[in-house]
């Protein structure tokens, strides 16, 4: 009995050093600093990390720790974000301007300290403070631990593709001029694939990206939406994509051909190499405008995919095929592709959906108008969430006035209900009822006890135009339990509740006109910014945020700040 008693525990400790041995601690430093970038025919100061756009990517495996030392020697505030990333305990190190911290100011430095557990898939970083976010960006990709595989076949490679958006102008000026006039600013100039608009643009014939692929093979595509505003349909030509993972989180395989992708997301897709080696395929991305009214940038970016080996022609000579992307406003085929995503049920870091429920919110989303002082009505764009148009603090982050006790820097009086209640839907409800546009601004919260579990309702209105909103939770994932058209009815829309194998993510595009059921447990304490990704929107008061209180042990609180965390 003594000698099996020895063998456990030598079992054990062997267990443990293997698994302290398996985690690495990564590190990298950011240099966030101005340089000047060449793109449609002109010349554009742009502000990038380590002199690239994207920038760098970070590669981790599940179990990792991260220390990224940020170095501010740009001319600008900036603050970064690890969009995915559950931070548990490490809330200090989110990221976003004003919430968990201080921006770091020119010439100053911050560095992120984190851990990576229980995730694995694509995720991204990027600028959370000004619009600075449309240059200073990259991915972050998480592995499984040593020993461990992907729940799918493995691919002979892995390649980031990473959609943005392109100014020829200044883009914090660009902002500044927004939220000074409430007026939504310019439209970009092009969008991008991996920092590159594609031969459809001017000056940009050898400015497209190219992906080389070899017949039967299996290639891994890590793509991210980073574009400032747009959501977009992805096609390549005479292919057709299995996705495997949304928002790091594993999903049940999903053949399409047409990926559509909103600000914040992600999606990993598997593509097989089973096209002829005679001709090269571009990959194509273009706006899904849902709202036809709003004035949007109609442009295609694209790549191409060229088949390498073999006695095929160069690919000078190649035909280069060119995919049907969807119409712009094809609402129908986009929310197809949105609601037939499942998780993989017991894939890894599979989480079953709570059955019981601590609180019920339901939050109207949508644009509307500032007042002026005199009651007379400004030419301003605002936006709310129930009502309140979510305002940055000035002096103090939130989360440090969380953790000191610090009043008046925001209020917890953030509501479960929409104060009003009225047709959400209803394109012509403003003209019987004009008090609907204006929304109070404030610095709200809601603040839940650690563990609470939360159904999250999210009903777009149309008091300006419905418009699909990517609304992106800080802190957490949530469940996807329904989504639909038209005024969320609890008594009729419960029955349609996926409680089995929901899609969990951080990400959600609530339909048009529409409504979604999110539900997540509230069991990481801190300040988690809730808010739409659409970048405008934020500024216009598109947000709100929860205060999650301490556990009832040492492990479940809110640790003190690191001592270098920027000052304002």
């Amino acid at each position: 009995m003594e000698g099996i008693k020895v063998s456990l525990v030598c079992a054990l400790l062997l267990f443990a050093v293997s698994s302290i041995a398996s985690a690495a601690i990564v590190e990298h430093t950011f240099n966030v600093q101005n340089l000047t970038m060449s793109r449609l025919c002109k010349r554009q100061v742009i502000t990038v990390v380590n002199g690239s756009l994207p920038g760098p990517t970070v590669r981790v495996k599940d179990g990792d720790s991260l220390v990224i030392h940020v170095i501010n020697n740009s001319p600008h505030n900036i603050t970064i974000h690890w969009h995915g990333i559950f931070h548990r305990l490490t809330v200090w190190a989110d990221g976003p301007s004003m919430i968990t911290q201080c921006p770091i100011q020119p010439g100053h430095r911050y560095a992120y300290r984190f851990n990576v557990t229980g995730q694995e898939g694509t995720l991204w970083w990027h600028a959370h403070s000004s619009f600075l976010r449309a240059t200073v960006y990259g991915a972050i990709i998480i592995r499984p631990k040593s020993g461990h595989s992907y729940p799918f076949p493995k691919p002979h490679k892995e390649v980031p593709i990473i959609f943005g958006e392109w100014w020829n102008t200044d883009v914090v000026a660009l902002e500044e001029a927004a939220i000074a006039t409430g007026v939504p600013p310019n439209n970009s100039d092009a969008y991008t694939i991996n920092g590159l608009p594609g031969n459809l643009y001017p000056c940009s014939r050898d400015r497209m990206f190219n992906l080389d692929v070899v017949k039967g093979k299996l290639y891994l595509l890590r793509i991210i939406n980073a574009a400032m505003n747009m959501q977009l349909f992805f096609k390549i030509a005479n292919h057709k994509m299995t996705v495997v993972a949304a928002d790091a989180v594993y999903t049940k395989p999903y053949l399409t051909d047409v990926i559509v992708i909103a600000p914040g997301q992600t999606v990993d897709a598997l593509l097989y190499a089973d096209q002829s080696i005679g001709s090269s395929y571009y990959m194509a991305a273009h706006p899904y405008a849902s709202a036809p009214l709003v004035p949007f940038p109609n442009t295609t970016t694209r790549g191409v995919i060229h088949y390498i080996g073999g006695a095929s022609k160069s690919r000078k000579t190649k035909r280069v095929l060119m995919p049907k992307l969807p119409s712009f406003f094809d609402t129908p085929t986009a929310h197809r592709f949105y609601s037939n995503l499942t998780s993989l049920v017991g894939g890894p870091h599979w989480v079953p959906v709570p059955h019981h429920v601590d609180e019920e919110m339901l939050v109207t989303i949508g644009l509307g108008l500032e007042a002026c002082a005199d009651n007379t009505t400004c030419p301003k764009f605002s936006a709310s969430m129930n009502n309140h148009s979510f305002v940055l603090p000035k002096k103090l982050s939130i989360l440090e006035a969380v953790f000191n006790s610090v009043e008046g820097i925001f209020t917890p009086d953030f509501p479960s209900q929409p104060p009003v209640k009225f047709d959400y839907t209803d394109p012509n409800i403003t003209q019987t009822n004009p008090g609907l546009l204006f929304a109070q601004k404030s610095t709200s919260a809601k603040v839940l006890k650690f563990n609470t579990t939360v159904d999250l309702v999210l009903q777009n209105h149309a008091l300006i135009a419905a418009e699909s909103h990517p609304m992106h939770l800080h802190g957490f994932n949530f469940h996807v339990l329904a989504q639909g058209f038209g005024n969320y009815d609890p008594a009729r829309d419960r029955r349609k509740y996926n409680l089995v194998d929901p899609q969990f993510r951080n990400t959600l595009a609530v339909p048009v006109g529409g409504w979604a059921v999110t539900r997540f447990t509230a069991d990481n304490p801190g300040a988690w910014i809730m808010h739409c990704h659409i970048d405008v929107h934020l500024p216009f008061g598109l947000g709100m945020v929860f205060v999650v209180e301490n556990g009832p042990t040492k492990s479940t609180s809110l640790p003190p700040p690191p001592p270098d965390l920027p000052k304002c």
